[in-house]
Parts: C-alpha cells; structure tokens; sequence
C-alpha cells in the first residue's frame, strides 16, 4: 500500500485476529461499568448481530507477510527490509468520564446501549488516534473506537460492523480492526483490537520476525495491544512489522500462534 510522505499518516488499517499472552499485572477503571485490565479478564462468548448476518462492508484480508517488515505482495521488492524496534508496548487507562465522550462521538444516539469493557491510551498519538475503547451491548456485539483526546470514531459503517468478522482458526481468537499510522518521521502507532473465547487466560502480540511478546489488554472478552515502533529509514512505502496474536491458556500453554496459523501465513 502506498504510503504518501506528504501526509506521513502511514493509515495501513488492517482486519484479522486477536492477541495477548505473556504474565501481566491488573490496572483497573472502576467507573460506569469501564474495565481496564493487562491480564486475565472475564471472557465471554460472541454472538452473532440482530440479523445473524454481517453489513455489506466487506473486510480485506490482513497483511501477514512475514519478516522484519511487512508489506502485500504486489509491493513487495527485492531491497534489504529496515529494521525496527518497539520502543514502548504499555497503554494506560483512559478514565470513565472521558470513555462516556468517546462512545457519544463514536456511536451517536446508540452509545447508551453500550458499555466500555477496555478504554486503553497508546504509548503514542499520531494526528488521528491515541487509543481504543470497546464497548459491549446487552445481546454482546461489540464495536471499537478509535480515540483522540475525548472525541471517538470508527472505521467501520455502521460501527457495531464487528461480530464474526475474522476468526483465528479454531474460532478461538477473533480479529476486529487494526492499524498503522505515522507519528514523525520512522515512528508509527501499531493499535488493535479483537475477541477471545472463554478458554484463554493470556494474550500477547509479536511483531515481525522479534520474538519478544508484549502483553495485550484484556477485559470482557474484548483485547486490545498499542505500540510505539520506530525505524531509521522507513521510506515513502514503508509498511511495517506485521503484529502477531498469541493465545495461552490457564495452564500457560499457547492453544494459538496466528504466526502457525494457515489461514494467515498462506500468503507469506
């Protein structure tokens, strides 16, 4: 995907599957039904929308080429790919009044219906986004929306277009949307977002081809992981590590690689 320099957004916004899976500490935001946790949270199961089908906006397959950056295929060259690093993978909590904000901007008269299960602050802002909040009705369809101060938006149309989007094989980790976008010159906002089925105690999230794991947030079956990446020389086309979900369960073992999973590494 071209990025264009003059913008130094870098808006690669991809939909796959979730993450999380190394120890993590709990911090929690204990107003108006908010959680925010970064280890266990009450997992529940995802339900199919009112209609038991999704909206006509379809959602592209995630790019999952494997290396030290990432990009499709059809713009992939033969050049030695940058290296990176991730220079913070910790978010905070966003407090409930401000989640109240950003779930009236991001879903208008629908925001009563639903409450904030995971309100997360990235370690960086880019001119669009510094964090996530996902929100849960009673009949427990989700819907995530990207943060900028108090204000809230999504990619999606209508946004509560997050149910049964993309599941991880095995159905046990779902992906909702993700996204790449440029903070200054070789730095980029990794955030994303999806659902674990009640099996999964841990999830962490990967990037390229480094190994090292950095603990998503979880709370009401809902995960959310932020990162700040930066890189010397990223070019005009620059498309970044691909993020990586892994799911361990109470036992500590992992029950899901997205890195092993066919339906994401066919295309490597």
């Amino acid at each position: 995907m071209k990025i264009d320099p003059e913008d130094n957004r870098a808006s690669l916004r991809r939909r796959w599957g979730v993450p999380l899976g190394v120890a993590a500490g709990v911090a929690a935001v204990s107003v108006a039904a908010v959680a925010v946790f970064s280890g266990v949270g009450d997992a529940r199961p995802l339900l199919a929308d009112p209609a038991g089908n999704p909206t006509s906006v379809a959602a592209p397959s995630p790019i999952t080429t494997r290396g030290s950056t990432s990009a499709p295929s059809s713009t992939r060259t033969t050049s030695t790919p940058d290296a990176f690093a991730i220079t913070s993978g910790t978010t905070s909590p966003i407090d409930a009044g401000t989640v109240a904000k950003i779930l009236a901007s991001c879903l208008g008269s629908d925001a009563s219906s639903y409450h904030a299960v995971v309100a997360a602050r990235a370690p960086i802002a880019s001119r669009d986004g510094d964090g996530v909040v996902i929100a849960v009705n009673s009949a427990d369809q989700y819907v995530q929306c990207q943060s900028k101060g108090d204000k809230g938006n999504s990619q999606d149309s209508p946004p509560t277009f997050i149910n049964n989007r993309l599941w991880g094989t095995g159905r046990t980790i779902e992906y909702f949307d993700s996204i790449r976008e440029a903070t200054g010159k070789g730095r980029y906002l990794m955030l994303g977002a999806g659902h674990y089925t009640s099996n999964i105690a841990k999830i962490a999230i990967s990037y390229g081809d480094n190994p090292k794991q950095y603990p998503a947030v979880m709370a009401g079956g809902a995960f959310v992981y932020a990162a700040a990446l930066s890189v010397d020389n990223p070019g005009s086309h620059y498309a970044g590590p691909s993020p990586y979900v892994h799911a361990y369960n109470a036992a500590g073992e992992e029950i899901y690689n997205q890195e092993k999973d066919p339906q994401f590494t066919s295309n490597r």
